[in-house]
């Protein structure tokens, strides 16, 4: 079950990577944490710098993606908000960089988190 989020993941991020290049993602929620259960959806950060300012116009860039993966949940930032997330050690950040999986790090910004999480992909 868990294999399965994860190619939905890297299904939705080959998808993202079509419209808006390169990005850094990762899975986090419970898919990360190992409790979910078959009506857990799969959460996954998604880093662009070409993310448009406003952030609910930033899902018309991601509707095809959702749209493959409807049981991904996909959550955009862009590189500034990310590293801003990550100052405030905020609960999003915490998960990205401790627990999350590492789907793709096109922007090498998870760099660390990679290498310890290579083997769950």
């Amino acid at each position: 079950m868990r294999r399965a989020a994860l190619e939905s993941a890297a299904k939705a991020v080959e998808r993202i990577e079509e419209v808006l290049g390169p990005v850094s993602a990762v899975v986090i929620g419970s898919y990360a944490r190992g409790d979910f259960n078959r009506w857990s959806d799969v959460d996954l950060l998604v880093v662009s710098p070409n993310f448009y300012p406003n952030p609910l116009k930033r899902f018309e860039q991601v509707l095809e993606a959702m749209k493959a993966s409807p049981n991904v949940e996909i959550i955009p930032l862009t590189p500034a908000e990310f590293q801003r997330q990550l100052r405030l050690k905020t609960p999003i950040a915490e998960e990205a960089t401790k627990k999350g999986i590492v789907v793709r790090d096109g922007l090498n910004l998870l760099k660390e988190r990679e290498k310890g999480s290579e083997a769950e992909l």
